[in-house]
C-alpha cells in the first residue's frame, strides 16, 4: 500500500468544485463538467491541476484531504467555510452613494462584480441613489464540495519540470521544450509565449519552483528563438496572371 503524500509533493489532480447548497459548479478542471454546467471558456484549458500538497496552492479544506490521500484515489471532499472562503463578515458589506461609482454608476445591476477601493465587492442592493456593495468572496459562508480524482505523483525531475511548464503555460505539451543536463536546466520558451503579458514574472516564477522542486539543479537557462517569416506565398491566380504573355494591341 502506497503511503499518504507528504507536505511539499507534486501530485497532479482532476476535480470539480459546487456550493453545497445549491450544486453550483464553479471551478473544473475537466471540460466535460464545464460544458453540462455551463460554465465552459473557449480560452480556458482544461487539464489535471498541479498541486504542492500541504502549500496552499487549494484551499485548506482540500489541501488537508490530500495530505491523506494517496495516487489513484477518488475523494468526495466536504470544506466548511472555516477551511475554506471564510465566515462571512457583517463588518464587509457597506452602503455608498452610487455617485461614487462615476460613470459606472448608470449601468451596474445587483449581481455585478465592481472594483472599488483596489478590492473586490458584489452589488446586492440598489436604491435612493445608494448602492449595498457586499466585499465578502461570493461564497463566504458556504460549503463546498470537491469531487476529487488524484491521478498521481510527480516523482522525476522530468515529470517535475514539465508539471510546472504546465501550469504557468496553458500550452499542448508537445509545444514545451526543456532539457535538464546535469545539473542545468534549459527552457525553450514557446512561440506561443513569447508576446505574453508578465513573461519575465512567469520566468522567475518557473526558475524559483524548478530550483525548489528538483534540487539538483543550480543553472537554469531560458532560450528564446526568433525565425525570420517567409515571404508569403502569391495567390495561384495572380502568378498565373503575371506568367500569362501579354497579347499584341490590335493595329
Amino acid at each position: 500500500m502506497t503511503l499518504a503524500f507528504q507536505k511539499g509533493t507534486l501530485i497532479l489532480v482532476d476535480y470539480t468544485a459546487k456550493v453545497k447548497d445549491t450544486n453550483q459548479v464553479f471551478e473544473t478542471t475537466r471540460e466535460a463538467d464545464a460544458k453540462s454546467s455551463s460554465i465552459f471558456d473557449a480560452n480556458v484549458k482544461y487539464q489535471p491541476r498541479l498541486v504542492s500538497v500541504g502549500e496552499s496552492w487549494v484551499l485548506k479544506g482540500l489541501d488537508d484531504a490530500l495530505l491523506a490521500a494517496n495516487a489513484g484515489d477518488k475523494l468526495t471532499v466536504e470544506v466548511l467555510p472555516e477551511k475554506g472562503f471564510g465566515t462571512r463578515d457583517p463588518t464587509k458589506v457597506r452602503m455608498i452613494p452610487l455617485r461614487k461609482l462615476g460613470d459606472d454608476a448608470d449601468k451596474v445591476s445587483v449581481g455585478d462584480a465592481i472594483e472599488l477601493d483596489d478590492r473586490t465587492g458584489i452589488i446586492r442592493f440598489i436604491g435612493s441613489g445608494r448602492v449595498q456593495v457586499d466585499f465578502n468572496h461570493r461564497f463566504a459562508g458556504k460549503t463546498i464540495l470537491y469531487d476529487v480524482n488524484v491521478i498521481k505523483s510527480l516523482d522525476t525531475d522530468q515529470d517535475k519540470i514539465m508539471g510546472l511548464l504546465k501550469r504557468r503555460f496553458p500550452l499542448d505539451e508537445s509545444k514545451l521544450k526543456f532539457e535538464i543536463k546535469g545539473t542545468q536546466l534549459d527552457i525553450t520558451i514557446p512561440d506561443e509565449a513569447m508576446m505574453m503579458e508578465g513573461l519575465q514574472v512567469v520566468k522567475r516564477a518557473i526558475a524559483n519552483e524548478a530550483f525548489k522542486f528538483a534540487t539538483k539543479l543550480e543553472k537554469i537557462n531560458f532560450v528564446e528563438s526568433y525565425t525570420k517569416a517567409k515571404p508569403q506565398e502569391k495567390p495561384a491566380e495572380q502568378k498565373a496572371a503575371e506568367e500569362k504573355p501579354a497579347q499584341p494591341k490590335a493595329a
